[in-house]
């Protein structure tokens, strides 16, 4: 498996799995997407013999804080460690960057708790309309 930089010839793949798995309410069209990972300094995909199998979004200045915004997995390589992967890649290992997360969807607490995210008792938001 390939943890990368999304490429522009792989932009209409990423954005099929995101659509293939719930995501699109939160994504117009290809077009949107696009612009989206042209905005986010962090956007990589997983991918096994050529096929993009995952992908992570994520926005960060690098040094202090971070955003988690989109996590997937194609459903027939999950459980594979794939997810924890592409976290484990955008995240890293720098203790002084704390990364936040929206872990709305089923299952999404869980698996964040396992790779040592937890509740918080301070952050708030701000829903779109």
């Amino acid at each position: 498996m390939e943890i990368r930089r999304v490429l522009p010839s792989e932009l209409a793949a990423a954005f099929s799995l995101l659509v293939d798995n719930g995501w699109a309410h939160r994504i117009a069209g290809l077009a949107e997407f696009v612009a989206l990972v042209e905005a986010s300094p962090v956007a990589e995909v997983a991918v096994i013999d050529g096929q993009v199998v995952g992908f992570v979004r994520a926005i960060t200045d690098g040094l202090s804080n971070g955003y988690l915004s989109m996590v997937v997995v194609a459903p027939a390589h999950r459980g594979r460690r794939i997810g924890t992967a592409l976290v484990a890649h955008v995240t890293g290992a720098d203790p002084r960057i704390t990364w936040v997360l929206r872990a709305g969807r089923d299952g999404a607490p869980a698996f964040f708790a396992r790779l040592g995210f937890t509740v918080s008792s301070i952050a708030m938001e701000r829903l779109r309309a």
